[in-house]
């Protein structure tokens, strides 16, 4: 498998107080682990991502925690609301430890 890959959409800019939407969107399989491989009939190992968290300049502003019944290359779209410039952090975090992030800058007008 590829190296799960974030992508990210923030507004470049914002007005103080105004409330922006944010999308995120990571390439993964998200395996459940209740598949079988059709060659070896073995089960597929689980393999998804867990956790997810959104923090605007080290404050934590969306989390929510996934399951095996989220398809695979899981898109979330979640609003904030900013009210000073400064940088959204992504995190996701996969069943076997691995960790993914991005980052995204914000200018306030």
């Amino acid at each position: 498998m590829a190296t799960p890959k974030p992508r990210v959409k923030v507004p470049k800019k914002a007005d103080k107080g105004e409330v922006i939407t944010i999308k995120t969107l990571i390439s993964h399989p998200m395996e459940s682990g209740q598949r079988k491989d059709k060659k070896t009939g073995e089960l597929i190992p689980r393999k998804i991502i867990n956790k997810f968290t959104c923090e605007f300049n080290g404050q934590i502003v969306f989390s929510c925690d996934l399951d095996p019944a989220v398809s695979a290359n899981p898109y979330l779209q979640f609003n904030a609301k900013v009210n000073e410039a400064g940088t959204f952090k992504f995190t996701w975090v996969d069943d076997d430890g691995s960790v993914y992030e991005t980052e995204k800058n914000i200018k306030v007008n």
